[in-house]
């Protein structure tokens, strides 16, 4: 597994450059995964599906080609659920927030 540095952290954890934002079928715009967690949150099903379903994997694609992170892609990839991709953001914030802190 790729070791995360405290930059690297930093990084995935900051806002997008402008013109980069996450823009939700709902209107909802996010600038970075913190948001990402939080509209997963409270967003409804139908908005979920609409971006993550086997023909679009927006929210993993976005992450992955935006915020760099490959694990939280890959974990939203697969997330069947808007409740199990919010627990995998989440996580990773946390996981994430706690390299910048050592």
């Amino acid at each position: 597994m790729a070791r995360i540095l405290a930059q690297d952290a930093e990084k995935m954890l900051g806002k997008v450059p402008d013109g980069k934002e996450f823009r939700c079928c709902d209107g909802n715009t996010l600038q970075d995964v913190r948001e990402l967690g939080g509209a997963l949150i409270s967003m409804s099903d139908e908005t979920f599906n609409h971006h993550a379903n086997e023909g679009r994997k927006d929210f993993g694609n976005w992450v992955r080609d935006v915020i760099g992170d490959q694990k939280l892609a890959n974990d939203l990839d697969k997330s069947p659920t808007r409740n199990q991709a919010a627990k995998n953001v989440t996580k990773r914030v946390a996981f994430l927030s706690e390299k910048l802190s050592l």
